[in-house]
């Protein structure tokens, strides 16, 4: 069975810093697309990042452009997501997505999901 888990979520400050990390069991990110959700309560589960695993290609949405990269290590199988200058409208749970298609900016578009890390960020 394939498992994707994330990890990295907490309660910062507006302004803060976090790095979510995303490990795959029985799958090897190379020959996929790992894509970033997030879900704020009442709304929409929301695009947030994707990354290529061949040549590191990357996409992101306008609503975290400049602030968040999605980055690889090979040697770990994990894909992470730097999110710095934090703001309250980034609290959410995010999750990570593997899947074949590029790019890929719809949840429909991903066949693995982890369960999801909270972040919270206080203004």
């Amino acid at each position: 069975q394939v498992q994707l888990v994330e990890s990295g979520g907490g309660l910062v400050q507006a302004g803060d810093s976090l790095r979510l990390s995303c490990a795959a069991s029985r799958l090897t990110f190379s020959n996929y697309v790992v894509g970033w959700f997030r879900q704020a309560p009442g709304k929409e589960r929301e695009f947030v990042a994707a990354i290529r695993w061949s040549g590191g290609l990357t996409y992101y949405p306008d609503s975290v452009k400049g602030r968040f990269t999605c980055s690889r290590d090979n040697a770990k199988n994990t894909v992470y997501l730097q999110m710095n200058s934090l703001k309250p409208e980034d609290t959410a749970v995010y999750y990570c997505a593997a899947g074949r298609r590029w790019p890929a900016t719809r949840r429909h578009e991903y066949e693995y999901w982890g369960q999801g890390t909270q972040v919270t960020v206080n203004s």
